[in-house]
């Protein structure tokens, strides 16, 4: 096996009935993510040459049960661990950052906050047909003028007999226009100073008071759902509301922790492809003579694309141990701290490495490598968002600074 195949990380349990999963079914999902790998290849090569949704990615998840790879077995999920998970979000995102994002909008953003602070009643209506593929999920924070400060949104809520109404507008959703239900982040109608306090709700999408647009006017990404949505008086179960009236912000931000682990995972994926594709490429293509793999300057484009995919492994692998821990032990602020801190590094890490991979990439395979036709194009084309979405580099940055300095030298609050 050379260092880009796909490995399957350990699970733990030791049980005749284990809550999570053994290291033979973490092994045995790794083999799943692959057969689905191998068969979303060429279905997504010509869905992003077409620059079409692929339906696909949906439908091959339900058919290798990869819908809940994370989720408890109780609700019908695999249970497998952060670092096994992260293992099938990297072979995932080899096929592009599109078929991850998929994953990341229906698990790491989606059923994660639920399965966290859901109520028992919210987590058996809504996870085990999510398991299944008969519920997609969506996480809706994004605002057209609310991105890096979610408290400057204008989404709004209110009470009204045994349901809440909201109003609003979302932006820039990873399955916004196929969820069959969103997380939604809003405000109280008419609230300011202190009251002003965000919560989080599930939103059903069903019904002509929730509108979603799908957004075609990207670089790249073509083939996963990117949308925006509005709620004009739409109606929820007085049920739906998710954790407490006025935590919604503290949900949020522990639910992003969970994204970035996958943002930084589908990252790897891509340094992993164009590395296994510059090599091929590099030993195949003859110029002045030779196979460009002897020239010293694609040499050390190789050199330096190997030290990206090592160096985001390593930090991927200590923040999904660092996640793992923190999981373990709720309510504990300093493991939760250790988690959000390792991970913001491995996001910033990674997704930066990947864009400079798929630049170095596109230059080994010179005029070939500017066209779709071609894997590092387009994954250049998908990756650079991964700098933007989840916490931009800036705002990692700024998390990693002010984790070093003290919560007294944080640049906002």
């Amino acid at each position: 096996m050379n260092h880009v195949d796909t490995i399957a990380a350990p699970g733990s349990g030791i049980s005749t009935n284990p809550p999570t999963a053994t290291p033979e079914e973490c092994a045995q999902l790794a083999a799943d993510v692959e057969a689905y790998c191998q068969e979303i290849r060429p279905l997504e090569e010509i869905a992003y040459l077409e620059h079409e949704p692929n339906p696909a990615i949906a439908e091959l998840a339900k058919k290798y049960n990869m819908l809940g790879m994370s989720m408890p077995k109780k609700y019908g999920g695999r249970a497998v661990d952060s670092l096994t998970y992260a293992r099938a979000l990297i072979r995932i995102n080899r096929e592009g950052t599109g078929v991850r994002t998929f994953f990341s909008g229906h698990t790491s953003i989606g059923q994660y906050p639920i399965l966290k602070y859901g109520t028992e009643e919210q987590k058996d209506r809504y996870l085990p047909a999510s398991c299944r593929g008969e519920c997609t999920l969506a996480f809706g924070l994004t605002e057209p003028d609310a991105g890096s400060n979610p408290l400057e949104g204008t989404c709004t809520w209110r009470r009204e007999g045994d349901k809440f109404i909201l109003n609003g507008v979302k932006y820039l959703i990873s399955n916004g226009s196929i969820a069959d239900a969103v997380l939604v982040f809003a405000f109280p109608e008419g609230s300011t100073g202190s009251e002003r306090r965000m919560s989080a709700f599930i939103v059903d999408t069903a019904g002509d008071t929730f509108e979603a647009e799908a957004l075609h006017a990207k670089p790249g990404m073509y083939t996963s759902d990117t949308a925006m949505f509005e709620m004009t008086e739409h109606p929820i179960s007085g049920d739906n509301m998710l954790g407490e009236e006025g935590n919604g912000f503290r949900i949020a931000m522990h639910t992003l922790v969970s994204g970035r682990l996958s943002v930084a995972s589908g990252c790897l994926g891509t340094i992993e492809d164009c590395l296994e594709e510059c090599l091929r490429y590099a030993r195949e293509r003859e110029q002045h003579g030779k196979p460009i793999g002897k020239h010293q300057l694609v040499q050390q484009h190789i050199a330096r694309i190997e030290m990206m995919r090592s160096t985001a492994d390593a930090l991927i692998e200590r923040a999904a141990i660092a996640k793992d821990k923190s999981d373990a032990a709720p309510g504990d602020k300093e493991e939760l701290a250790r988690a959000d801190f390792a991970i913001a590094e491995a996001k910033y890490w990674a997704s930066n490495a990947a864009w400079e991979a798929v630049d170095r990439a596109v230059q080994i395979f010179g005029g070939r490598g500017w066209s779709e036709l071609y894997r590092p194009f387009r994954h250049l084309q998908d990756v650079r968002v991964c700098r933007i979405y989840e916490g931009t580099d800036e705002i990692m940055q700024l998390k990693i600074a002010s984790s070093l300095l003290g919560k007294e030298f944080a640049a906002f609050g």
